[in-house]
């Protein structure tokens, strides 16, 4: 498996740790969009989409099922957010 396509929205909104959102291909025919890019302590890191269920936990849609996957996402959205220069008017 392979990503193919990165794409990053930037999010400036006061008081929020979210800093953007990703999209992300893999080989060209497979699209994860709504993956969040959140200020950690230390680094920034990513969160899954993820849905509210009827007991209020949320659950992720799609997700990494490994150490190794969930890093090379990582990798590739991090780095793809340190070269974007654009960011978005702050969502509600």
């Amino acid at each position: 498996m392979k990503i193919t396509s990165v794409k990053v929205r930037k999010i400036e909104k006061e008081d929020s740790r979210m800093k953007g959102k990703a999209s992300v291909v893999l080989d060209d025919c497979f699209a994860i969009k709504d993956i969040r890019i959140i200020q950690g302590d230390d680094k920034l890191f990513i969160a899954m989409p993820s849905r509210k269920l009827a007991n209020g936990e949320y659950s992720d849609v799609a997700h990494p099922i490994n150490s190794e996957t969930r890093k090379m996402f990582e990798d590739a959205i991090i780095e793809e957010y340190n070269n974007t220069e654009d960011v978005a008017e702050e969502e509600e």
